[in-house]
């Protein structure tokens, strides 16, 4: 039955033909994101600030130009696109690159335009202990905080009828190629601490697109050991239905 299952998953895989649109494409775990869909032979298209940031993808990717805050230029990226994965993550306490202007609320449009454009998937990246109002993230501007209410606008929109989401919360993250460490995955937000690499959860981003274990799911994860992985598939086998 297992090898039934991983043919099946593969099958998929290789048949995925959508266009993917990532957000916050040129930051490190965005990049990782890109690399990862370039990998399967996804087709991608990034969000970008300007045409300058795109320039380290090389022209290998479709641009659209605009800022998340702006709903006109995320509707114009979305658009003919079957998948969302957002790896969108604040740089300021205040401004527009705080925590409210892009965890949050910057989420919140991606999501909305999203759905208007009949998108089928949407995954974010989050963090643990987004649900701990007195970790010391939420002391400043309320990182975390943040973080949860984009978690929730995508969750509410994306668990309607076809439509689906996978939400992947990682410790801090670090650089490093991917599937070099056995993983911990939780769910409940019940880690407090723990690293994860930036390309891991990339790796678990991108195979939610054919996973069906992935749909509709919200996980902590973390590394536990440095152990070399054929794949990262097994890993939602391991999380409630």
């Amino acid at each position: 039955m297992f090898v039934k299952m991983e043919f099946s998953i593969m099958d998929a895989k290789s048949s995925y033909k959508g266009k993917v649109l990532v957000a916050g494409a040129t930051g490190k775990t965005g990049q990782w994101v890109v690399k990862r869909l370039q990998h399967y032979g996804v087709p991608v298209k990034v969000l970008v600030r300007s045409e300058e940031k795109a320039r380290i993808f090389g022209g290998s990717v479709e641009v659209a130009v605009g800022h998340v805050q702006d709903s006109n230029a995320v509707a114009a990226a979305v658009k003919g696109c079957d998948a969302v994965i957002s790896a969108l993550g604040s740089s300021s306490f205040s401004g527009e690159a705080s925590p409210s202007e892009v965890d949050r609320d910057g989420v919140i449009r991606l999501a909305d335009e999203a759905v208007k454009a009949g998108v089928a998937h949407f995954g974010l990246v989050s963090s643990i202990a987004v649900t701990k109002w007195f970790h010391p993230l939420n002391l400043f501007a309320g990182v975390l905080f943040m973080k949860h209410a984009g978690e929730e606008h995508v969750r509410e929109l994306f668990s309607g009828e076809g439509r689906s989401y996978t939400i992947v919360r990682p410790g801090g993250l670090k650089d490093g190629e991917p599937m070099q460490f056995r993983l911990h995955v939780d769910q409940g937000d019940r880690i407090w601490n723990g690293s994860t690499n930036r390309s891991d959860v990339a790796e678990l981003l991108v195979l939610s697109l054919w996973n069906p274990k992935a749909r509709n799911r919200t996980f902590e994860v973390i590394n536990e050991a440095e152990e070399l992985q054929d794949t990262l598939n097994p890993y939602y086998e391991k999380l409630a239905g």
